[in-house]
């Protein structure tokens, strides 16, 4: 007789739930805001980035003279006041002066670069061709009739620099409340999730800011090395405003690929000033020194910090600096571990349920 049962199926349709819609409305709330409020969101972003350091610089001092931990906040605050404030001091007058010895040097560089162009044929037929125009006059003419204009946009990147200074102050600010009354904001960002996912989101803020942490570490390690190399380098060759361009090598280090580019360029444009031989020698100094980053020192500090694709880093720098701005490819990296964090513990384990490592 054949089997009258009903047929069973091993699947049943998924149905929203509570936690699925506030998923989504989650995420949807994040796009915008990434869309309207890219500015804010990079500030504060910013802010939390301050704030873990100083929070780890915090602890540091607690572990080790049993210091509180808001005043180990303070006293990291003002340590790093006094630390800037003494290279101001010491290195401010020896800057100054190679600037000044730079400026008086603009001269004998321009007659070098006349000398390199009448050596050059290609220099030649150019400077040949402005000099037989006839419309020079009406083009100086016409010059002298944008001055206003120009006026005009100098003083909006005077007003652009000035809003650009002011939210570094705010951030600054809002990264030192943070760190003085962590929890209450990890408490409070924990409390919109789920109940039933909150043990699971307060393991991702923690390993969130951990990784954070010591990509810090081992960017600031990063970034002094390259500057002292650079500066050494420079102060061997010989170039002006040795210590500025070493500070520079090493502040810009952080954007990956652009910074160490645009720091290499910068100083063999000073270099000029030594003749084209001497801009020559800094970029192979630079090139010697970003070949010995990437390929020695940077992964020995990945080996304890955190390791960034180099595909998924050029990536990032375009996507974030499209949607954000130059904010955005500053802080590509972090936003990247950011990124590859949640996507690691959220979409792959939690959603697909894969919790193995691929090895392929």
């Amino acid at each position: 007789m054949p089997d009258q049962s009903p047929i069973r199926h091993d699947a049943e349709p998924r149905r929203l739930t509570l936690g699925t819609m506030t998923t989504a409305a989650a995420l949807a709330i994040l796009i915008a805001a990434a869309w309207f409020w890219s500015n804010i969101l990079m500030l504060a972003f910013g802010a939390v980035l301050i704030a873990i350091a100083l929070r780890a610089g915090a602890q540091g001092l607690h572990r080790h003279l049993g210091l509180n931990i808001k005043l180990g906040v303070l006293t990291v605050v003002l340590a790093f006041v006094a630390v800037v404030a003494l290279v101001v001091m010491l290195a401010g007058q020896p800057v100054a002066d190679q600037f000044g010895q730079l400026v008086q040097g603009l001269p004998k560089s321009w007659d070098r670069v006349r000398e390199w162009a009448s050596g050059n044929p290609i220099a030649s037929v150019i400077r040949e061709q402005v000099e037989a125009s006839d419309q020079m006059e009406q083009g100086a003419s016409k010059l002298a009739g944008n001055i206003p204009d120009i006026m005009g946009k100098l003083t909006g990147m005077l007003n652009m620099m000035l809003g650009g200074l002011s939210s570094v102050l705010l951030m600054i600010m809002v990264a030192i409340f943070v760190a003085l009354d962590a929890p209450t904001y990890r408490r409070g960002a924990i409390r919109l999730v789920p109940p039933a996912h909150r043990p699971r989101a307060r393991h991702i803020l923690a390993e969130l800011g951990d990784q954070l942490g010591r990509w810090m570490a081992g960017q600031a390690l990063d970034m002094a090395i390259v500057a002292v190399l650079a500066g050494v380098g420079l102060w061997l060759l010989g170039v002006p405003l040795a210590l500025l361009l070493a500070l520079i090598a090493g502040i810009t280090n952080i954007v990956p690929i652009i910074g160490p580019v645009f720091s290499g360029g910068i100083a063999a444009l000073f270099a000029l000033s030594q003749g084209f031989d001497s801009a020559l020698y800094v970029a192979l100094l630079f090139t010697a020194i970003q070949m010995f980053e990437g390929n020695i020192l940077m992964p020995l500090i990945q080996s304890y910090a955190v390791h960034l694709p180099p595909a998924l880093t050029i990536i990032a720098i375009m996507a974030f600096g499209a949607l954000f701005g130059f904010a955005g490819v500053i802080l590509a990296a972090p936003l990247l571990i950011v990124t590859m964090l949640l996507v690691r513990r959220i979409y792959v384990e939690g959603m697909l349920g894969d919790t193995g490592s691929d090895e392929d």
